[in-house]
């Protein structure tokens, strides 16, 4: 039910935005010819009442059909199955580089609190959430591509390089299963300037929740006894702080790797990504209809998918969650 409330709600958004997708997708002379007009209406269904051409997507959906690209007069669903590994593969680069380095840091400025490493911390993660991705972009680009040549500017390989075998979409995963070295290389490089460039906010982000969780934990009397037992100090953080204090990360974590997912339209155009964002993006500049509907229906899953395994995560942290 809930899928079928967000498939209405994205029909009746996508038919309310201003634009004709006709005059969107047809050039001037096309739309001078009334025949051409109709013929294109009638091959996308546009010339039906907008009931009806709900009531007709629903039922391709339940088929697996999520229609024809008005932009690549391909299949919507194969659109997405190349355009999303590109997407899935930049956003697990970007949330595990944010686990490691966020919660990290969190740990670090939480052991130090009030010292000049806590300072430091704060005003690094306070930076990373303050500055617009798409600046952090451009100056990465210009430095570290433009500048000194350090690592590629765009793309997933290099202009000269095949993609590897298809088994998962993933390049780096693919030519690692098929022993294809070069390729996993290239493909590393090509993943490392917009991948930290995703990482940048997520970790001040990360920073900021992991401190603040473990600071209130670190105020319970269990700790404060574990303390006075004569345990450790790594011991105390690690073990009896840190764990507790996972629940809001994990939570954090779950929801950035969501917007992760479901396309970063800025960052995939300036590094010329081809995944779901730069999908998007041409989706809406050329009014396709049915590949706003079906990057729609994509999100609202990775969403959905995503939250039940934050709640799944919980109980593995604390056993007190666990549904009996």
């Amino acid at each position: 039910m809930l899928l079928i409330g967000i498939t209405l709600v994205a029909f009746v958004v996508t038919h309310l935005v201003p634009g004709d997708p006709v005059a969107a997708n047809l050039g001037q002379g096309a739309l001078n010819d009334p025949a051409a007009v109709a013929a294109f209406r009638h091959q996308y269904g546009l010339d039906q009442p907008l009931p009806i051409q709900y009531l007709r997507y629903l039922g391709d959906l339940l088929h697996g059909n999520l229609g024809i690209s008005e932009q690549s007069h391909r299949a919507v669903l194969s659109d997405l199955n190349e355009y999303v590994p590109a997407t899935v593969e930049l956003a697990l680069f970007a949330i595990v580089t944010s686990l490691v380095i966020g919660v990290g840091l969190g740990i670090l400025a939480a052991a130090f609190r009030d010292r000049w490493p806590d300072h430091f911390i704060r005003v690094v993660s306070l930076g990373g959430v303050s500055m617009p991705v798409f600046w952090i972009a451009l100056v990465a680009f210009y430095l570290l591509f433009f500048r000194l040549g350090w690592l590629p500017g765009g793309g997933r390989l290099d202009p000269t390089q095949v993609a590897p075998t298809h088994l998962t979409g993933l390049y780096t995963v693919d030519a690692l299963v098929h022993g294809q070295w070069a390729l996993l290389w290239s493909a590393l490089r090509h993943l490392v300037l917009p991948g930290l460039v995703l990482a940048v906010y997520t970790v001040g982000m990360l920073t900021r929740f992991t401190r603040a969780s473990m600071l209130e934990i670190m105020g319970n009397d269990y700790v404060r006894a574990a303390r006075l037992k004569g345990l450790p100090e790594r011991t105390v953080i690690l073990r009896h702080v840190l764990r507790p204090a996972l629940i809001s990360v994990i939570t954090v974590a779950g929801l950035a790797f969501a917007n992760l997912l479901s396309g970063t339209v800025l960052v995939e155009n300036i590094f010329a990504w081809p995944g779901v964002g730069q999908y998007a993006y041409h989706s809406a500049v050329n009014l396709d209809l049915p590949a706003i509907m079906g990057v729609s229906l994509f999100i609202a899953l990775v969403y959905i998918v995503l939250n039940l395994v934050v709640d799944l995560l919980y109980g593995v942290i604390d056993p007190r969650i666990r549904l009996s």
